[in-house]
């Protein structure tokens, strides 16, 4: 059964840890997140973007990720990532995710909160979690595009606030992580980090993960991480594994032999992420 992203957010405040949170587009990555999750005992969430949805349709999104989290014994949320409409939201609550994130940074702060706070009265009556984000994560996230120029760091004050207005149970935070590839290597805000953690107790998350280095990952968790979202790195594993197939055997025309290396590189991927992140042997 899948669980309310809430439980998992908890368990990883309590235990020092963050729960990896992978985003799912087909059938073969949900396989490859799930298998690594119960190998190496971790929770895990699965999310979905709106151009994921948009991709393979809700209903296989959340038709895969429940069979998937009943294949299994370790716990497994079904979030929404990056959603930008109440009426996403509240597709994605019918369909059966347990988890969901509404992304005001587009919107002045006011209205942000208003808009997290409308999606946490209908979100969490059904027992599905809420994250929403502070400050604007730069790079491109599907439907989500933001400038460098126009990127800006989340503030520890208008965190706590934000967080006690709107009662979400995760914050998104912007400390210098970007979505897609990075040019150069990221440096994170770790003082501003610890200044957020200090000021609020509410769980956090790190977007725009891929490509960041094992250290920076071990010292953000220290410092309060609890979700840390990885895309891209999976979206490479993949395309790299499929290319050395086409490359090595030009005449291969069998979906399954062309796919079956993809998930197994994405697996490794996924569990590497999940002793990273200290979850693994937390579920």
């Amino acid at each position: 059964m899948l669980v309310s992203g809430k439980e998992l957010f908890q368990a990883a405040r309590q235990g020092g840890y963050a729960v990896g949170a992978f985003n799912v587009n087909n059938m073969e990555i949900i396989q490859a997140i799930i298998e690594a999750a119960e190998e190496e005992n971790s929770p895990v969430f699965l999310q979905a973007s709106q151009g994921g949805i948009k991709y393979a349709g809700i209903e296989y999104i959340a038709g895969l990720a429940k069979t998937a989290a009943e294949s299994v014994k370790v716990p497994v949320a079904l979030n929404l990532d990056h959603g930008t409409s109440f009426t996403q939201v509240v597709q994605c609550v019918r369909h059966g995710f347990t988890a969901v994130m509404i992304d005001g940074s587009q919107h002045p702060y006011e209205e942000n909160i208003a808009l997290t706070q409308k999606v946490v009265e209908v979100a969490h009556p059904c027992g599905v979690s809420v994250e929403a984000e502070l400050g604007k994560i730069g790079g491109v996230e599907d439907d989500i595009s933001v400038d460098a120029a126009d990127a800006t760091f989340t503030d520890p004050q208008e965190a706590a606030e934000f967080a006690e207005r709107t009662k979400v149970d995760a914050l998104a935070i912007a400390i210098g992580t970007a979505h897609g590839v990075y040019k150069g290597e990221p440096k994170l805000d770790f003082d501003r980090l610890a200044k957020i953690r200090e000021a609020t107790d509410v769980p956090l998350v790190l977007h725009g993960a891929s490509g960041i280095g094992d250290e920076a990952i071990r010292k953000a968790v220290s410092l309060g991480i609890c979700k840390i979202n990885i895309d891209t790195e999976l979206r490479q594993a993949f395309t790299k594994a499929v290319q050395e197939v086409v490359h090595s055997k030009p005449q291969e025309f069998d979906p399954r032999k062309l796919l079956g290396p993809a998930r197994e590189a994405m697996k490794e991927v996924v569990r590497a992420k999940m002793r990273l992140f200290g979850s693994a042997g937390r579920a």
